[in-house]
């Protein structure tokens, strides 16, 4: 699983990825809510606040993660559309390379210790066990600290070959070199924002977020004005160490107990770290691969110009659903770690996961698909409406993910080290066969194809493994929202070639404005009223739809 790595920087990337933290009461200490959890598998992991479903612990955690990340997320904007206006679609195009340079390092030195990590914390805090908790922690943060410099250092020993192999000369090995500092500074971080993660304390974790964003913006913007493309990379290399400066300070407010480590502990943690971490660092390395092959391949074929455009599309195409993607993965993956024993739990989940997934994201995407190039015009400038059809595709494709990411969390819930892999590898492979074949063929526009036909495959290759894990089946409102929301959209694209400009345009309007309201009217009923986050009741009672109070009882 991959996501749009611009769209939420110096933060993990969700399963190829970003996996973060868990909701917790704001008025709860943090030893009350370590114990929150019932152990693995019990009954109590997956009941929410709702009594019978979690919808409501899912649209809260979704409203918390999305709402606090409109201000990060109206900061990175403001960097890229500084950096449009500055350096033009050249140096959005170089931001990307360097971004995709510096992920790939990450999930390489990372070993994905990170992420295990966090499953690890997760199944400690199910116990109630604080001192295993803090243990897990105390190990964590210092592999990490061993992986950051180990990771610095290749990456500084090899930046003369990959600025050759990436841009065709040697020119950017000095701003390679200065991207391992970064490096160093972003697996250091991971590993401290994991005990925030693994404890499920979701409002931390967006804090920490969007107050390394709202800095960087307001730091790095000047880096970029002042030395132009030669200020890219020290902006980058800001917001690692603001990421690591927020991670820090809100992992220190947890207040874990000093733990007493023995050898062989910490022998028996370092290896549970890695057995785990090891797969998830090749299926993450697998996806970073595929995504610097796909920005390579734009490069060398169709210049900078062309790499700047893509890259405004991965960005703007999965901003919206990609919110959706970061909840998740913050609420979501440790919840069901919880419930991994239960088969039947654990597909009832995934199944309440993908619904409101989809019927948040759905609208979304038929929104960004009918404005497309008002939103690339918007948040960057009128020359990079030449990315609209990738752009529509690269939106489409991220919707998938918001509906069959959670069914593939079973494998890693379930610590399936061997399934993962291979489902990872699967995935690597079909995408980087299809950005090769596609881009080829056509160019800019064939590089959204590739995501969107790896997005499906993806889904449709994990589909049969969780079956055969976990007897998982996908709903009946699934399955015939899942086919209403992409009919809709591809009539409204098909419009888009069909129609003349503004008439497509308003077919498009009205068909997002339906979907929405029946996504709103939908979830209302999911859910008792009383669970609905107060944000959204006002929301709802504008546009006239009752609620239903009984829903529940």
């Amino acid at each position: 699983m991959s996501v749009p790595e611009d769209i939420f920087d110096g933060s993990h990337p969700v399963d190829g990825v970003e996996l973060p933290p868990q909701l917790r009461p704001e008025d709860q200490p943090a030893s009350v809510v370590a114990g929150l959890s019932a152990e693995p598998g019990g009954e109590e992991a997956g009941k929410s606040e709702t009594g019978g479903n979690t919808y409501g612990q899912i649209l809260k955690s979704s409203v918390l993660i999305g709402g606090s990340s409109v201000i990060g997320i109206f900061s990175r904007i403001i960097r890229v559309k500084f950096v449009a206006y500055l350096l033009g679609p050249a140096g959005v195009g170089l931001f990307g390379v360097y971004n995709s340079v510096a992920l790939l390092a990450e999930n390489i030195a990372g070993l994905g210790v990170s992420s295990s990590g966090i499953r690890q914390i997760a199944a400690a805090k199910s116990t109630g066990d604080m001192e295993r908790v803090a243990l897990a922690d105390a190990v964590l943060q210092r592999t990490s600290l061993v992986l950051g410099l180990i990771g610095a250092v290749a990456l500084a020993l090899l930046a003369r070959p990959i600025s050759i192999v990436t841009f065709g000369n040697a020119d950017h090995t000095k701003a390679i070199l200065y991207l391992s500092i970064g490096v160093c500074l972003q697996l250091i971080a991971w590993g401290e924002l994991a005990l925030v993660e693994g404890l499920r304390r979701i409002a931390d974790v967006a804090k920490a977020s969007v107050i390394a964003t709202v800095i960087g913006t307001l730091l790095g913007v000047p880096l970029v004005y002042w030395f132009g493309q030669d200020g890219v990379v020290p902006s980058l290399v800001l917001l690692n160490f603001l990421a690591l400066a927020t991670a820090w300070w809100y992992s220190r407010k947890v207040g874990l107990p000093k733990p007493h480590i023995k050898p062989a502990q910490v022998f028996e943690e370092v290896s549970e770290l890695l057995k785990l971490g090891s797969i998830f660092m090749m299926g993450w390395m697998l996806q970073s691969a595929v995504a610097y092959l796909a920005r390579t391949l734009i490069l060398r074929r169709s210049g900078l110009d062309a790499a700047g455009l893509y890259q405004s599309a991965w960005a703007m195409g999965g901003l919206y659903a990609g919110l959706i993607i970061q909840s998740m993965a913050a609420d979501f993956y440790p919840r069901l770690t919880s419930a991994a024993k239960d088969n039947a739990l654990t597909n009832r989940l995934v199944n309440e996961q993908a619904r409101l997934g989809m019927l948040i994201a759905g609208p979304g995407v038929l929104i960004t698909v009918t404005f497309t190039p008002l939103v690339m015009t918007l948040f960057y400038t009128a020359k990079f409406t030449a990315a609209v059809d990738v752009m529509r595709w690269i939106s489409v494709g991220t919707l998938l993910q918001v509906v069959t990411w959670p069914m593939g969390y079973i494998l890693v819930a379930k610590n399936q080290r061997v399934l993962y892999f291979w489902s990872e590898l699967g995935g690597a492979i079909f995408y980087a066969a299809a950005c090769w074949f596609f881009i080829g063929r056509w160019g800019l526009n064939g590089a959204g194809i590739a995501f969107f036909a790896y997005c499906a495959f993806h889904g449709l290759f994990n589909y049969p493994l969780i079956r055969h894990l976990s007897g998982f089946r996908w709903s009946r409102e699934n399955l015939r929202e899942g086919a209403s929301f992409l009919t809709l959209i591809a009539a409204v694209c098909a419009g888009f070639r069909l129609l003349p400009w503004l008439a497509a345009t308003g077919v498009g309007a009205v068909v997002a404005a339906a979907s929405c309201i029946y996504a709103v009217h939908t979830i209302v009923r999911l859910l008792p009223w009383d669970r609905v986050p107060k944000q959204l009741q006002r929301v709802i009672l504008m546009l006239g739809i009752k609620p239903v109070h009984e829903q529940g009882k």
